[in-house]
């Protein structure tokens, strides 16, 4: 599952919703964005998950740490920072992903967790090449792969479909307002439902976007 918890402001109000029963309760894996050190620690220690918290850099709108994590409660190995290429036009900030492998009960699956720049703040040239150095940085991984997080719009998921992976919320529309920008994308590992993914409901207004979800399984050779 993705979940952009804008700027952690309502941690709390996350937890809740994603303790609540139904699709979005005992997540294996769970991607955040806009987080905080302090925020990912409370999500984690609230739904008993070990964690990868990356920062970016501190944002001029929140004043605090701007990063992405990754949230699961088997083991994490082998965590690692991705610096992505190009900064903001604007705030020059740059961006970063989170690396990490999980040791699932299905055996480890590499997952990373993305935030890619805006479109106020670069073009969709930037995030397909955030997309391939993301790929180019895990690509001696052969086993399973997610790609998970904010994408900022579609043109880093398609990327990656021409690079290989299966974009699974190709049709999950309108998860932050209008837009469609939270996207899970895999290799190795394959939807067992249909759609392969889905958008959550958020009545308590946890952030401005909606939690993202799909459930998986390693896929049978033919």
């Amino acid at each position: 599952m993705t979940f952009n918890i804008q700027f952690a402001r309502h941690v709390d109000r996350a937890i809740e919703l994603l303790k609540r029963p139904g699709p979005l309760a005992h997540a294996d894996v769970l991607v955040l964005q806009e987080m905080d050190g302090p925020g990912t620690e409370t999500v984690a220690r609230a739904l008993e998950m070990n964690h990868v918290y990356v920062p970016s850099a501190v944002h001029p709108k929140s004043d605090r740490d701007f990063g992405v994590a990754i949230l699961s409660p088997w083991p994490l190995e082998d965590a690692r920072k991705v610096l992505l290429p190009h900064r903001h036009r604007f705030r020059k900030m740059r961006r970063s992903a989170a690396a990490a492998t999980v040791r699932a009960p299905i055996g480890a699956v590499r997952v990373v967790a993305v935030h890619l720049e805006t479109v106020l703040g670069a073009s969709g040239d930037v995030r397909r090449n955030q997309a391939r150095a993301v790929a180019a940085e895990e690509a001696a991984w052969t086993g399973p792969i997610v790609i998970a997080g904010d994408f900022n719009g579609t043109d880093a998921a398609r990327e990656l479909v021409r690079l290989g992976f299966t974009w699974l919320t190709r049709d999950v529309h309108d998860t932050a307002g209008p837009f469609d920008l939270d996207h899970i994308v895999v290799r190795g590992l394959c939807a067992t439902r249909v759609p392969p993914a889905a958008k959550a409901a958020d009545p308590l207004k946890a952030s401005d976007h909606l939690p993202v979800w799909a459930t998986l399984v390693p896929c049978v050779a033919p």
